[in-house]
């Protein structure tokens, strides 16, 4: 399968732009956003509702052969290299922008509601998302195999 955007020539900075822009016309207020190159992560945070929302992306390594290599397996030069991880950065900011515009269009056309689309990505007060309290937790229950029928209540 194809990546979305995989060559785009977006940079970064618009990316977030158009993010931020989507975010205010759909009514979000406190924006910030962090690249954290040593532990490979990029985030953005808004309030939305008066609650705080985070979305986090792993970006990619920029020492992986991915980008330190060729498709035939010779050494990149330095240049390349980067040029190479930097266009994998600008494809996840291009996707987080297309899930976040999905997200806010689904709401505000009442396909789904705020909570549907964003509780996973929901900051509490001791700072973890709730995603990030309930994953460890379905890991557990999915192991059981004993899951719920496929529709309930249908």
């Amino acid at each position: 399968m194809s990546r979305y955007a995989k060559n785009t020539s977006v940079s970064v900075d618009r990316s977030e732009q158009e993010i931020r822009r989507e975010l205010t016309r759909f009514g979000a207020s406190r924006f910030a956003t962090m690249h954290d190159i040593d532990n490979g992560n990029a985030a953005i945070g808004f309030e939305f509702h008066g609650r705080r929302i985070q979305m986090t992306v792993t970006m990619p390594n920029r020492d992986d052969e991915e980008f330190t290599l060729t498709d035939t397996g010779r050494e990149r030069n330095e240049n390349a290299a980067f040029k190479a991880y930097e266009t994998a950065c600008r494809q996840r900011w291009r996707s987080l922008a297309l899930v976040i515009k999905a997200k806010l269009v689904a709401v505000d056309d009442g396909v789904a509601t705020f909570e549907d689309e964003f509780l996973p990505y929901t900051v509490l007060p001791n700072g973890q998302t709730i995603s990030q309290i309930i994953q460890p937790r379905m890991e557990r229950v999915l192991s059981t195999g004993k899951l719920p029928p496929l529709l309930t209540g249908a």
